[in-house]
């Protein structure tokens, strides 16, 4: 007998066994020690262990707290930097403009942060939404809770298809198979059962305990939670990991572009400020000027106004019935242009019936339908329609599993794909009935003989080739078949996949479950949006080559999994993409067909809620799952669908591009009007006897062009960008940047020569004349870049367009505004000089619609 460490009795309250090798304890100690029981904890002991312990998280979740969002918009160097300068300049008496500086910098940093904050608490509330939940026993009742409140010495129900929410011993367990993979690197199941191993077992050997980030192959059990959070063994894997998680290519490539286009600005920055020095300006006057110039030309909106994008589109999304469980998922499913789905729920009602038990003649049979709904009854393993249907089916025939008792289960897999139940009449010590259902050309195989009538006739190649036909013939009616066998055995204490051997063939069990009469309007409108559907699922092909046909798929487009399995990778890869049905394929070969069409250059979503999806869901570009999925599923998936229906999915890809277009709006017109003023003021600056603008009117400029860029992620877009997926591309952002920044620059070199030789405008005039001209351009582009075709043909969005109207009305009247712009150093704009300048506005808003349409003829034609 192994010997185990000695419950350490003190402590009643203890909130993790004292013992390390908690493992190696007597499941009753380790419950003592943990003062729970049979019944669980009391909700009041359960409160106080989670105040102890804190929530069952690996990490904890950070929504990201008012102060810390404040202080990522305070704690730029540019925006500290300017702060000094300002105190600096009160501090030698020049407090109008300190004190102006200070509240232009404050209404910036709120601008931010109120965008921020809000996305922040959007993104959180939708998180709440998508918590895993467990069955804990509390003060002796079941109870559904999120897996975070969990605390060691609950009692927790695990069965098929839940992820295991933290590491505990196993109280009770019946046919309770569990993958360790993420743990052990083993693919194959392990068996769990009540019971010790010795202190030094191996983690892959404990077969008495369960261990978080593992999930539940096939069975039930009753668990007793032991560790939570980061006290788990993946707490100590993940405390040592130092790898960052990967960047997705969106985030990415706002990064580094943000990055490249703060190298350049700060390189001008620092020339200018050199070049004031030379021509003897005075030292703190032209520091600030330099550090507003490069406040006012680097994108410091950019991570707030992507922010609020995303998380505006999360919530479009989860208005239509699509939740996120990241925000850069927006983009994926907006690229998304293969869609891979089962058909079950999707394509079809996903109200399977059972429409007939028939004897292997094809008549209705009741014995069939008895022996169907035992097998059904009694499977604990994993919840499915097709048991769900035969239980309802043998209520509504009046049968029910009273005077029989189940003697033991060989759970379903995906390899054998049968499910067997072993029965045995109440009181009856004699032979026992082993009642076997699944895939008919699984179950045919391991059976010997056919019941007709009372008699049995041999299993020979007659009767084979009519039981197939059979099949056939169903199948391409839409009817889905299983096949249901019988033998009866001496009894025995255990029963094994061996046992599963010379059965009698019984019957058919038929299930229909018809295609939605929306599927194949659905069906076109994804290809309209550029998204092909493909069926990947593990039914027979005549029942998926029907529901195809019935949607709009090619049944002939067809590859078996028998037909994978043997082909090449190579193969696969040039078959892939003209297949529009896989059919009768395991959970291996859905993974390698997702990465297949991987490798011929798409963009992948894979839509699945089975345990048998999870590797396809993890492979996808972008895994779908819906709500009433199994644990392991949904929390593969990196967007749930609150119901199974394809139209949701088709909204979401729709809302996605929106999301990403505006998102992209907003970086290639700001980048692109950021470097017109970047090269505007570089040139100016030397040429010009004084600064081309104060820093508190580069600050004004800058404050009040960001008020309309916060609209744009309510910007209706044009309908050609949503009928193809779109992807993060840095290249036509830096064109476009170059393009557009160089045209801005060429009117604000024409409007310093119009004020300068023409109007021969003093230090004040000009401040006055060119803070009009610049901010009226800025405004004025984003409604004519904000869509690819003739502006006057895309309305706005109505908050955009009215922001941008009232911006640019302010800013025609702040010039005349006495008193409020003496403070900002500007001074009333002469009529004449006012109409040339809005000339200039005019000539400059034709010019880029000009350009516009040449710059997109080009991407035509480069991609070609």
């Amino acid at each position: 007998m192994t010997a185990r460490a000695a419950p350490v009795a003190a402590d009643r309250h203890a909130a993790v066994p004292s013992g390390a090798a908690w493992w190696a304890w007597a499941a009753d100690a380790l419950s003592s020690d943990l003062a729970s029981g049979p019944q669980g904890l009391s909700a009041h002991d359960a409160a106080a262990r989670l105040h102890r312990c804190g929530p069952n998280v690996l990490r904890p979740q950070r929504d990201t707290a008012a102060l810390q969002l404040l202080w990522r918009q305070v704690s730029s160097p540019l925006v500290l930097i300017l702060v000094v300068g300002a105190v600096i300049s009160l501090f030698i008496g020049d407090w109008i403009d300190s004190a102006t500086i200070l509240a232009i910098v404050l209404g910036s940093t709120a601008l931010g942060f109120f965008q921020e904050y809000r996305a922040s608490v959007a993104v959180a509330r939708l998180r709440g939404r998508l918590a895993m939940t467990t069955r804990v026993r509390r003060g002796g009742d079941w109870h559904t809770l999120p897996a975070r409140r969990l605390v060691p010495g609950d009692v927790i129900e695990l069965s098929a298809g839940r992820l295991v929410p933290a590491d505990g011993r196993v109280l009770e367990a019946r046919d309770f198979l569990v993958t360790e993979a993420s743990l052990t690197g083993e693919s194959f199941p392990v068996e769990k059962r009540p019971g010790s191993v010795p202190a030094d077992t191996p983690l892959r050997a404990r077969t008495n305990a369960v261990f978080l980030g593992s999930s539940v192959r096939s069975g039930q059990a009753t668990v007793l939670v032991v560790r939570t959070g980061r006290d788990t063994a993946m707490g100590d894997v993940a405390a040592r990991l130092t790898t960052p998680p990967q960047e997705a290519e969106f985030a990415r490539g706002v990064r580094q572009f943000g990055e490249l286009l703060l190298r350049v600005m700060l390189l001008v920055v620092v020339c200018v400020l050199v070049a004031n020095q030379l021509l003897g300006r005075p030292v703190l006057g032209s520091l600030l000027f330099a550090v507003a110039l490069a406040v006012g030309l680097s994108p410091e909106m950019l991570p707030a106004i992507v922010s609020v994008s995303l998380a505006r589109g999360a919530r479009m999304l989860a208005a239509s019935g699509v939740l996120v469980r990241r925000l850069d998922a927006i983009e994926d499913l907006g690229g998304m242009d293969v869609l891979c789905t089962d058909k079950t729920g999707t394509l079809t009602a996903g109200t399977m019936s059972l429409d007939a038990a028939c004897g292997p003649d094809g008549v209705a049979s009741a014995g069939v339908l008895a022996l169907a709904h035992l097998n059904a009854a009694f499977e604990t393993g994993i919840d499915n329609p097709l048991d769900a249907a035969l239980v309802q089916a043998g209520r509504a025939a009046g049968l029910s599993t009273a005077g029989w008792r189940k003697v033991d289960e060989i759970p379903y897999d995906f390899v054998r794909r049968r499910l067997t139940i072993v029965a045995a009449r109440d009181g009856d010590a004699g032979p026992h009935w082993i009642v076997s259902k699944g895939a008919f050309a699984s179950v045919l195989d391991v059976c010997v003989a056919v019941a007709v009538g009372d008699a049995e006739q041999a299993l020979d190649d007659a009767w084979r080739e009519r039981l197939e036909t059979h099949v056939q013939q169903l199948g391409a009616q839409g009817v889905r078949v299983l096949a249901l066998a019988t033998r009866q055995v001496p009894a025995q204490a255990e029963y094994r996949v061996d046992d599963e051997r010379a059965l009698v063939f019984r019957g058919f069990l038929q299930f229909t479950d018809p295609p939605k009469p929306t599927a194949v309007r659905t069906v076109k409108a994804l290809a309209d949006l550029g998204v092909r559907v493909k069926i990947v699922t593990g039914d027979n092909r005549h029942v998926a080559a029907y529901v195809g046909a019935a949607v709009g798929l090619d049944p002939a487009a067809l590859l078996t999994g028998e037909a994978i399995a043997g082909m090449r990778d190579e193969a696969l890869w040039h078959l892939a993409e003209r297949t529009d049905l896989f059919v009768e394929v395991d959970p291996a070969q859905k993974e390698r067909i997702v990465r297949a069409l991987q490798r011929t250059g798409h963009a992948v979503g894979y839509l699945g809620d089975g345990i048998n999806d999870a590797p396809a869901l993890h492979a996808a570009d972008v895994g779908i799952s819906v709500d009433q999925a199994v644990d392991v599923a949904r929390e593969s998936a990196d967007v749930v669908l609150l119901r199974p229906d394809l139209d949701v999915l088709r909204r979401g890809v729709e809302d996605g591009r929106r999301t990403f277009a505006n998102t992209l709006k907003y970086i290639s017109i700001t980048t692109s009007a950021n470097f017109g003023n970047m090269v505007s003021m570089a040139l100016a600056t030397p040429l010009l006897p004084f600064l081309p603008l104060t820093a508190t009117q580069i600050l004004l400029n800058n404050f009040l062009s960001d008020l309309p860029s916060v609209a744009i992620s309510t910007d209706r877009v044009d309908a050609v960008q949503l009928r193809s997926a779109q992807r993060w591309n840095v290249g036509d952002v830096r064109r476009f940047m170059l393009v557009f920044g160089l045209v801005s620059s060429a009117f604000d070199l024409l409007a310093f020569a119009l004020l300068v030789f023409i109007f021969h405008a003093g230090e004040t005039a000009f401040h006055s004349a060119w803070f009009v001209v610049s901010l009226m351009t800025e405004l004025a582009v984003v409604l004519v870049l904000r869509t690819r075709g003739p502006a006057w043909r895309s309305r706005p969005g109505r908050l955009l367009l009215w922001t941008t109207l009232v911006v640019m009305a302010a800013a025609l009247v702040l010039p005349y505004t006495g008193p409020l712009a003496q403070v900002f150093g500007l001074a009333p704009i002469g009529l004449p000089q006012l109409a040339a300048l809005l000339a200039i506005v005019a000539g400059y808003v034709a010019a880029t619609e000009a350009a516009k349409r040449a710059f997109e003829r080009r991407l035509v034609r480069m991609a070609m």
